[in-house]
């Protein structure tokens, strides 16, 4: 007979909700978000600014906590994310769904009022698209999901831009498609060493769904249609030529490793991850897949520059490249 101390489930932590907002997500939606808002080159109210970045950081939290709600089935099955609080049982589900909905309301309404309707819309926007359109829909449906998914982790800059400028030109969008062109052979890079979990879990991956030959194609051509977006800031007005330096040979390394991934056999058969109980973390690969972890690492990297290259142009008032 069990005692009462056993049944009793200990209350969560205040850590565990945090971690149910993606921190590490939030960072890097922060982090582009910011650009976005500094990019615009408009003066701001440095306390409307801080806001603005915390609407979308706050927005970002929700959408985390309103996946981890709704993938908690999945995440208890793989070895990525079945320590998550949900699935390990530190937080209730339902609990997340409220902190999600509530941080959702409050994130865009605050938007609207501090600063204006355009960015809240857009925030709005961006939570439904991941929570529902990606999280409920896409990413159990279609191989296609990281693809149009990706449209809600690209629109931060635009929200950032809008934020402090009330509408959103093309600039801000190029932004938002660098983002969204990069999405899928950082993803799908990740994936073909991690294509057991989503076949356990049962989630239409490329690699799980047109296997890790036709996954290592996709990369490479996406490559290709990526790099030239990333270097395009230099030539509307956006970047410096420090930007274009940057963005230049970033490209150059970036399809170098695409290209080296394409040529491999990572995702076969011995490509998955050496530790089997996920404790190595997400770098810790056998040799088949080392081609396939260096892409996704620069991937990160080599954005990263992108974005931090633009903010400090604009912050230090560089000017823009002469094209013409």
């Amino acid at each position: 007979m069990a005692t009462a101390q056993s049944t009793t489930r200990a209350p969560a932590r205040w850590q565990d909700f945090l971690q149910l907002l993606k921190p590490r997500v939030m960072s890097l939606v922060v982090f582009t978000a910011l650009t976005g808002l500094v990019a615009a080159d408009q003066p701001v109210n440095p306390i409307l600014g801080a806001v603005a970045i915390l609407c979308i950081a706050v927005g970002a939290g929700a959408s985390g906590a309103l996946n981890m709600w709704y993938d908690a089935d999945i995440d208890a099955k793989m070895r990525r994310t079945r320590g998550r609080p949900v699935p390990a049982g530190r937080v209730q589900g339902a609990d997340a769904l409220t902190l999600g909905v509530v941080l959702s309301l409050f994130s865009v309404m605050l938007m609207g009022m501090a600063l204006n309707w355009v960015a809240a819309g857009l925030l709005a926007f961006t939570i439904v698209f991941y929570a529902v359109i990606y999280t409920m829909w896409l990413k159990r449906w279609t191989a296609q999901n990281i693809v149009i998914g990706g449209l809600a982790g690209a629109l931060p800059p635009v929200i950032g831009w809008a934020a402090v400028t009330g509408t959103t030109p093309l600039n801000a969008w190029l932004l938002c498609a660098i983002i969204f062109m990069w999405t899928p052979p950082h993803f799908w890079a990740l994936s073909l060493y991690t294509s057991e979990d989503y076949q356990k879990a049962g989630v239409p991956m490329m690699p799980v769904v047109a296997g890790a030959s036709s996954t290592r194609r996709q990369i490479w051509i996406y490559s290709l249609l990526f790099t030239p977006f990333a270097i395009a800031p230099a030539f509307t007005g956006l970047g410096g030529v420090a930007y274009l330096a940057v963005s230049g040979l970033g490209a150059l390394v970036f399809l170098l490793l695409a290209w080296r991934l394409y040529r491999s056999k990572a995702g076969e058969a011995g490509g998955q991850r050496n530790d089997p109980e996920g404790k190595g973390g997400l770098y810790d690969v056998r040799a088949g897949a080392k081609d396939a972890r260096n892409l996704f690492a620069f991937s990160i990297l080599y954005l990263a520059l992108l974005f931090a290259t633009l903010l400090v142009e604009h912050l230090a008032g560089l000017p823009a490249l002469e094209v013409f």
